[in-house]
Order: structure tokens, then C-alpha cells, then sequence
């Protein structure tokens, strides 16, 4: 590790970093030094970018983000992709602070920096610094210090600026942090000193870019093994990679991750919390916009700190989830009965819960008859695709009717049934009827009834074990008594339920 440290260090001095022994004492409002250079500086204007940049950003997969993870180079070159980063806050957030964290691309220094004697201001206005919580960290911790200087001449915590001014309606307030370390020891220490602030009254921006100067090519792969490194959060993860990065010895690499040291803290705050998950949202590269070749190149990633429900919540869809699942069956079910085709989905486009590996059926009704019903139980696919295959199969592959018809589509109405996990049971009495579906396994028989066959037929308990036992599974009537059972509930929607 250390030999890496000392390779990441030179990277990084090579027209990066400048020593300096001493920082300047300075005091006030720390002024702008990015905008006219990384961003536009005339206010007007730099709404109007900002504007188009999350107009093309990937909308919010989760309400329940706890940090972020976005590159500081030009927007005209990152700033799409750290738009999709900034629109994973919700945008009526009330947070304590935002926390926003860089490393040091001009002065190499023990811990981290953090501005505590003045505000922060950018074409857009003034960003309010708790100067207050900023002095208590540096007091009661060795691993912060106030230098000035190290902050006067950094863009790579200041781009993030102008992004949290447009997005966020309420007012906030910042903790802004700059990272001179060389050291993964002192990325663990700055963890530990902003632990109590990590979590959901508190929101964390963490500045990088990742691979600087590569080919084209070379970037996108050697950028996506950081990434995956990074969302496995895993602090040994991602030194190994970086460190294997280093060993492959592609022509211009220079580093993987220039703020490696924020990212490592982040990692070091994350780490053995199973409630958290990473994931990525967008990635590019320079060579990706037309003011950027593709010989030497610097790549750009957004990621997502997520909180995941707990285990005993009922997992639940949005409305806007359920219908854009149902405007996916319709979709596809046009245009492969009447084009013979399969739209293609943006995966990142999905809400996190689209992008869940769940079972689902869909079914689809003429005239309030049965014109046909496919599912699939736990796949290891996301919701979304699921949900695509089984309307294709059920206009086309249900054995019980014929193909559904172009001329037909316009009568047929579709129902979505997401199914929960399975959970196998020990006792019948575990069943309640409408609320539970069934799963029956005996050998390699198996069959199943949808939670609404029981409200739909009015069935007993036994009438409804009976009958899937025989029809589906085609196992007796009494074939359920020595069978593997499990239960599943489903979230059942239609069309013309959210007009």
C-alpha cells in the first residue's frame, strides 16, 4: 500500500500539487476562482446551463440518498453527469448541513481543510458555511485544520457549489472540506471525527473524477473496475483495484481517482452498514463531448449512497413506478405484436425499486374475460425487464388463447401483479386469503394462484390449496398435504387505476 500511496502521490504532483509550508491566515467569504473557468460566471447564464444539465440528468432513483459521489472537471464536460448525481436529492430537502468534501489538487497537507472563517460565494449568491460546527470539528479533532490557502485556489469543491444553489429549494448550509492527505490512515481518522454527522439529518458530496489522461477505451474499462470497487463499499476493494490500475501500465494513466483520499473517507463512514448500498448512476468521459478527443481523456462517474428499507418494511411501489411498468407492457406488447420488435429500456433510467430482481405476472383482459396471464417467480433480473418478458409472453405464449392481435390491442386491458419474496411456510394457517398467493413443489411439479384467484372464486382455504394442487401443479387434490408450500403477496395495478 505504501508503494501506491507513493505512486498516487507523484501522479498527482505532476503539474497538480504545489508545497507550501504554511497557509495564509486569511479571513472573509472565500470568493470564486472556478467560475469563468470551470463554470460560467454571469449568474443568468449559468442557470440557464445548469438548467439543461438536469433536463438531461437521470431523474431521482430513491427518496433516501445519504451521499454522492460527483466529478469537478468543466461542466461542459462532467456536467451532465454530475447533474444525475444532484438530482438524487430530493429537491425539498431540510438538512442540517451538507457536507462537501474534496482532495487537494495544489497543496499536499496532513487530514483536511475545513473553510471555518467566512462563507463561500459563486455567481448565484452567497452559500452559508456553519462556521460554528466548522470550529468545534477543528478544535476537537487533529486531523482538521482551517488553511486557507489550500481552499482559495481549488475548484474541485466549489463546482459542487452552483449545483446545490439551483437544485435545493430550501435554504442550507455547508461544511466545506478539503483533503490534503497522502495517507489512508488519515482518511479512517477523518472518518471517524464526522461519524455522528453521518446520517439522514446530513447530506455528503464527495468531489472526483476518476481516470486522468488514458485513450478512450482504456478509460471506460479501467474506470469501470474503480466504480465497482467503490459500490461494493469496500475500503480493501478499492485499494486493490486502485492498486492493480496502477500495475496494468496503460499508456497516460496517470491516476484512477484523483480525490481518492474523500472517497476513502467516505468508504471508511459506509463501511459494515448493510442498510447502505452504492450505485452507480451515470458514466462518461471527456471524449464523450464534442470539445474532447479521444486520445487522452478523463473520466466522469456519478454514484449513489442509498438507504435501504428495512427488512420488515413492506416493500411498496410509487404510483409513478407502477405506471411507468404499465406503460412498459403496453409499449412493448405494440410494438412486438405490430413491428416484431423489443424497445430497448435505459437501465438508468429506472427507480430503484424498478431495478429490484422481483417476480411479476401480467395479465391481460378483453371485454373483462381472460385473454392471457404469464409470470415468472424470482428472477435474476430487474422488475422492469421482467415485467417487459411476461407481457410479450402474455399476448403471444399463453397456451390457453391465441395470439393477441394488432387489431385487438386496443381493447385489451393490462394488469400488473408485482410479486413479493417467497417465503416457504410450515402451517396453512400461516395463509390469509386475497393477501397471500401460493407456491406448490412437490418433485418437479409446481403451480401457483395469485393472491386475487381466492377473492375472485370465493374459494375455502382447502378449495384454494385443492384446486392449485390439482390444476396447477397436477398433483391430486390432496397433493398439497405432503408438498413444499410457500406464500408471496402481490401489489396489483391496472390500467385506468391512475387516471
Amino acid at each position: 500500500m505504501k508503494n501506491l500511496i507513493k505512486r498516487i502521490f507523484m501522479y498527482l504532483m505532476m503539474g497538480l500539487f504545489s508545497m507550501s509550508s504554511a497557509a495564509q491566515e486569511q479571513t472573509g467569504d472565500r470568493e470564486p476562482y472556478a467560475a469563468g473557468k470551470f463554470y460560467i460566471d454571469n449568474p443568468v447564464e449559468l442557470r440557464e446551463q445548469l438548467g439543461e444539465l438536469f433536463k438531461k440528468a437521470r431523474p431521482k432513483q430513491d427518496d433516501h440518498v445519504r451521499a454522492i459521489i460527483v466529478p469537478h472537471a468543466g461542466y461542459v464536460f462532467s456536467g451532465e453527469v454530475a447533474a444525475s448525481g444532484f438530482n438524487q436529492i430530493p429537491e425539498n430537502a431540510n438538512y442540517d448541513n451538507v457536507f462537501v468534501m474534496a482532495s487537494s489538487h495544489r497543496e499536499a497537507f496532513k487530514g483536511a481543510s475545513i473553510y471555518a472563517k467566512g462563507d463561500y460565494i459563486t455567481p448565484l449568491g452567497k452559500v452559508r458555511v456553519n462556521k460554528k460546527l466548522a470550529e468545534e470539528l477543528i478544535r476537537d479533532n487533529d486531523i482538521f485544520s482551517f488553511q486557507a490557502s489550500a481552499h482559495k485556489y481549488e475548484h474541485s469543491l466549489e463546482v459542487q457549489l452552483p449545483f446545490l444553489q439551483y437544485h435545493l429549494k430550501n435554504d442550507f448550509q455547508i461544511v466545506p472540506i478539503v483533503a490534503g492527505t497522502q495517507k489512508l490512515q488519515d482518511c479512517a481518522e477523518i472518518a471517524d471525527a464526522l461519524r455522528p454527522y453521518f446520517n439522514e439529518n446530513n447530506l455528503f458530496v464527495i468531489s472526483t473524477d476518476f481516470s486522468h489522461y488514458p485513450a478512450y477505451e482504456d478509460a471506460k474499462q479501467i474506470d469501470s473496475l474503480t466504480a465497482a470497487a467503490i459500490t461494493k463499499n469496500s475500503v480493501d476493494a478499492l485499494e486493490q483495484t486502485l492498486s492493480a490500475n496502477s500495475s496494468k501500465n496503460i499508456d497516460n494513466l496517470a491516476t484512477s481517482l484523483c480525490g481518492w483520499s474523500s472517497v476513502f473517507a467516505l468508504l471508511n463512514l459506509t463501511r459494515n452498514q448493510e442498510n447502505l448500498v452504492y450505485e452507480d448512476l451515470q458514466y462518461m468521459n471527456s471524449g464523450d463531448q464534442a470539445y474532447g478527443d479521444k486520445q487522452q481523456v478523463v473520466g466522469y462517474y456519478s454514484i449513489a449512497v442509498y438507504e435501504k428499507k428495512k427488512k420488515d418494511q413492506e416493500f411498496e411501489l410509487s404510483a409513478e413506478d407502477k405506471k411507468r411498468l404499465l406503460s412498459i407492457a403496453r409499449k412493448t406488447i405494440k410494438s412486438y405484436i405490430t413491428e416484431g420488435n423489443t424497445p430497448d429500456i435505459k437501465h438508468e433510467e429506472m427507480t430503484e425499486n424498478l431495478r429490484m430482481p422481483l417476480g411479476a405476472f401480467v395479465t391481460l383482459h378483453k371485454d373483462g374475460e381472460l385473454r392471457g396471464c404469464i409470470g415468472r417467480f424470482q428472477p435474476e433480473e430487474p422488475l422492469y425487464a421482467v415485467v417487459q418478458q411476461m407481457a410479450i409472453a402474455a399476448a403471444t405464449q399463453d397456451r390457453r388463447f391465441s395470439k393477441v392481435e394488432a387489431d385487438e390491442l386496443k381493447d385489451i386491458e393490462i394488469e400488473v401483479s408485482v410479486l413479493t419474496p417467497m417465503k416457504r411456510i410450515d402451517s396453512i394457517d400461516e395463509i390469509e386469503l386475497g393477501k397471500h398467493g401460493i407456491y406448490i413443489k412437490k418433485g418437479y411439479a409446481s403451480g401457483t394462484f395469485l393472491p386475487q384467484v381466492a377473492d375472485k372464486t370465493n374459494w375455502t382455504l382447502e378449495e384454494f390449496l385443492g384446486h392449485c394442487a390439482k390444476d396447477k401443479a397436477r398433483i391430486g387434490w390432496k397433493g398439497w398435504k405432503n408438498a413444499e408450500i410457500y406464500i408471496y403477496e402481490a401489489l396489483i395495478f391496472k390500467e385506468g387505476q391512475f387516471d
